[in-house]
């Protein structure tokens, strides 16, 4: 099964025996052997049992809280993995080894761009008459400018004009006259499509959080996010690849292919907030939970594996880098 998604308002969650039970108002709404979950997503408010918990933290199930909006509000997890050397060789990178951390500030970077780039060409090359020339151009010119950027903030300019770049023609991918993009925007999102994008985002951080904490890192020591308190920066550094490769194609499916439409989404009326319904989020998540069991070649590993396990392979990948056991990061770039 994967994930679990809890939606319902004041539900219940409880153990009995082997299975994780979801109530509310005495009725059965989910029953899942615990045996088959790898993390526990809960969409508002919800109480949970503390046999449950106690059962989640030590099967190392993460449980992750988020608002109806999909904003991360946090999550519980079992403590840290025992591998201490690869927690050391994070922090020594980020205390001392600049080279070591220009080297993948850019892969994430590059990561992130590149499957941009590919993904505006592949919508050129479906839809005659679209040119994206211009984006295209741009994201490569901040591509090939990384290898001779030698600060982060200097890499963050970089990341910043190819994504402005990219989403400045995100309303072209979009085939369904019922929807519009302007700009990217949150806290909150102020329309339907970037409503799907943030949503999006969350489930993913949710994800790629979990296999930084099973790779052993700490997940709050990043390198292209700055440090904040409560923050997941490393989690935030390795989802940059993913972002294009996941929930931007999810959304563009969901809108292009008429899966959602203009219903599925609310509006709220002070701060202008809008967010998907409950219909829309069900649909929303059988299409991220889809995605995430697809599966690809990986082209460093070249083996067939899904996104669910990318996000994984791409956390131990950096780990052999940071403990000098490889002499690149590769970001996961598909064509």
């Amino acid at each position: 099964m994967g994930t679990l998604y809890i939606m319902q308002d004041d539900a219940f969650i409880g153990k009995i025996d082997e299975r994780l039970k979801v109530t509310h108002e005495h009725q059965v709404l989910q029953d899942v052997p615990l045996i088959k979950l790898d993390g526990v997503v809960v969409m508002g408010r919800a109480t949970v049992s503390p046999a449950a918990l106690m059962e989640l933290l030590e099967r190392k199930i993460p449980l992750t809280f988020l608002h109806k909006t999909g904003r991360y509000l946090g999550s519980l997890e079992a403590p840290l993995g025992k591998n201490i050397f690869i927690r050391s060789a994070q922090w020594s990178a980020a205390k001392g080894d600049e080279e070591k951390v220009l080297h993948v500030v850019r892969g994430f970077i590059r990561g992130k761009l590149k499957n941009y780039r590919n993904s505006l060409l592949r919508a050129q090359r479906e839809n005659e008459g679209l040119d994206l020339g211009k984006a295209v151009e741009l994201i490569r010119d901040s591509i090939d400018a990384l290898p001779t950027t030698m600060n982060v903030d200097s890499l963050r300019g970089l990341e910043g004009l190819g994504s402005a770049a990219y989403f400045g023609c995100f309303d072209r991918l979009l085939r369904n006259p019922d929807f519009e993009f302007k700009s990217r925007n949150r806290r909150p999102p102020l329309d339907p499509v970037n409503a799907l994008l943030s949503f999006g985002y969350a489930l993913l951080l949710h994800d790629v959080q979990s296999a930084v904490n099973i790779a052993g890192f700490d997940p709050y020591l990043g390198y292209l996010h700055v440090e904040r308190y409560g923050r997941p920066s490393l989690a935030l550094d390795l989802m940059e690849e993913f972002r294009p490769l996941v929930v931007d194609a999810i959304v563009l499916t969901a809108i292009n292919r008429k899966l959602l439409t203009l219903d599925d989404f609310t509006t709220e009326p002070v701060s202008g907030a809008v967010s998907l319904s409950d219909e829309g989020r069900k649909t929303f998540l059988r299409l991220y939970e889809q995605k995430k069991q697809s599966e690809f070649k990986h082209p460093v590993m070249e083996k067939k594996c899904s996104y669910q396990k990318a996000f994984l392979i791409q956390a131990r990948l950096l780990g052999k880098y940071l403990m000098a056991e490889t002499e690149l990061y590769p970001p996961l770039v598909l064509k």
